[in-house]
């Protein structure tokens, strides 16, 4: 049976579309009635990310080969907004207030009003009362923030969700660039809807704004390696931001950059200052990341230099994280920074550690055991792509972004392991996921498939372009094979240490 007239006569779409802007103005009226502007700014907050995010995603998309990206892409950002409510909840509520993001807010919201007030004539003289660099640094972030949205708790908790997003967009970006030939679809729906990269990016405090900042120097390299115009910018900017917060990972991004751009594939007509432009290059590189090892010395407050130094920072770290419910190697004595051995020997141990852990039997909780769940099915995916992974070799000497990620990968795997605490590790190692994920995006080998034999099917790609094509044509029209046969074809929660919380930085 057909519908009555009546109803085919009604805009169903607008009908909807009315409904939901009539329950949103009532939410917000009775927000502002019953909750302070801590709570109901967020209902100003979010339309307004999303406001400004959908016309660049629309953008993106519109010179994006791939099918329906705009419909994954909006879905993305949505999702990654909304995972800032259950963070708050799990540092508000679960831990009772007890993380870093109520710093960040009091000090912000501090910040923000004396900003309000300030006479920019006169210069702005602000006591932060701690050093800028590290989490003196996330609290003018914080207040700048707060300086155009109002100290809104959970307002601030969507702003850095959402710079969160646009950090994954550009790893996105960047795999796309250098890496065109890889499975870049795969790789979208793992870096947007992985939980760990979705869930901790989205607090006020460091996680955020380093995986922004992350994606811009991963950007940068992208384009760098591409011979994009722009790519120095991107670099710095992105670097300045990770340095004014970790040092050390801006230091182990110079190192990948560095080893990348040295096997970068030289161009077929190559000018006369070509071989002296890339020494220059490198020299620079290596100057900037020698400058980078000494801020780290600053910023720990470590003295010496090369080995000693950087055992100073990894033991020094193990003493600070060997606390709480979910420690891995309980340190000697409270104030002992136990040794930490440089011996590359341990680098495959440290992989598996800081990749694949918590394991399920390591659990201690229901947050723990969730988090081991999904590096298990991690691990899963690995040992299922191996026919990917074999390429790695001969693909890190053909395409210096596979370098990029790996050197990364692994050096950042050699650094973190030293994190004594499950639950900080956690958190910690989305710094480095965007990066590992990309080895789950290399091609299948000819007349490999690493997918289960009920989901094979033969299927043409949509599209495949050469390196530096990518936005400067059209996208391919794909012919597909007609049809055939048919026309047109309330408790609270008990105590616990500080360290045990993965909200709180240890450095």
């Amino acid at each position: 049976m057909g519908r009555h007239p009546l109803l085919r006569a009604v805009p169903w779409p607008s009908v909807v579309a009315g409904a939901l802007v009539l329950g949103y103005v009532t939410v917000f009226v009775l927000a502002m009635v019953h909750t302070s502007y801590d709570t109901w700014g967020a209902l100003l907050v979010l339309p307004a990310l999303m406001a400004i995010g959908t016309p660049i995603l629309a953008r993106v998309a519109a010179a994006n080969p791939e099918r329906d990206i705009f419909k994954l892409l909006m879905l993305a950002m949505a999702l990654k907004l909304l995972c800032a409510f259950p963070r708050y909840l799990m540092a508000f509520v679960l831990y009772g207030g007890a993380a870093d993001a109520k710093m960040y807010h009091q000090k912000g919201g501090e910040l923000a009003l004396f900003l309000d007030q300030a006479d920019f004539s006169s210069g702005i003289h602000y006591d932060l009362g701690m050093k800028v660099a590290g989490t003196g640094f996330i609290i003018i972030v914080t207040g700048v923030v707060y300086a155009i949205t109002g100290p809104s708790l959970v307002g601030g908790f969507l702003v850095f969700s959402w710079l969160g997003f646009w950090g994954l967009l550009l790893f996105w970006r960047a795999l796309q660039i250098a890496f065109p030939e890889a499975d870049t679809r795969r790789y979208a729906k793992l870096v947007f809807f992985l939980p760990s990269l979705l869930f901790w990016p989205s607090s006020i405090g460091k996680d955020a704004w380093m995986m922004f900042c992350l994606g811009l120097t991963t950007y940068g390299v992208a384009r760098l390696l591409d011979r994009r115009f722009g790519a120095f910018l991107f670099i710095a900017l992105g670097s300045l931001g990770t340095a004014m917060v970790r040092p050390h990972v801006t230091v182990l991004a110079g190192a990948g950059l560095t080893v990348a751009y040295v096997l970068r594939k030289r161009p077929k007509q190559v000018s006369a200052l070509g071989p002296l432009r890339m020494v220059v290059t490198v020299v620079v590189l290596g100057a900037m990341v020698m400058l980078m090892l000494q801020q780290v010395n600053t910023f720990f407050g470590t003295t010496g230099g090369g080995g000693d130094s950087v055992n100073q920072v990894l033991s020094e770290t193990s003493r600070r994280t060997s606390q709480g419910n979910s420690v891995i190697n309980q340190a000697p004595a409270e104030d002992a920074a136990p040794a930490f051995s440089l011996n590359p020997a341990g680098l495959p141990m440290a992989v598996v550690s800081v990749l694949f852990r918590p394991f399920p039997f390591e659990a201690s909780n229901i947050q723990s055991l969730f988090q081991s769940v999904e590096c298990f099915a991690l691990l899963v995916m690995f040992i299922r792509g191996w026919p990917r992974m074999r390429q790695l070799p001969r693909l890190f000497l053909r395409r210096s972004y596979i370098a990029f990620a790996l050197v990364y990968t692994l050096l950042f795997c050699w650094a973190f392991s030293t994190i004594n605490n499950l639950g900080i590790l956690s958190r910690e190692r989305v710094q480095v996921l965007p990066l590992v994920l990309v080895l789950l995006a290399v091609p299948r080998p000819e007349g490999a498939d690493d997918r289960p034999a009920g989901r094979r099917r033969s299927r043409p790609p949509v599209w495949r372009v050469q390196p530096g094509q990518w936005g400067s044509h059209r996208p391919t029209t794909v012919l597909r094979p007609a049809r055939v046969g048919g026309p047109g074809g309330n408790s609270q929660p008990p105590p616990r240490p500080r360290g045990d919380r993965p909200d709180h930085d240890f450095h």
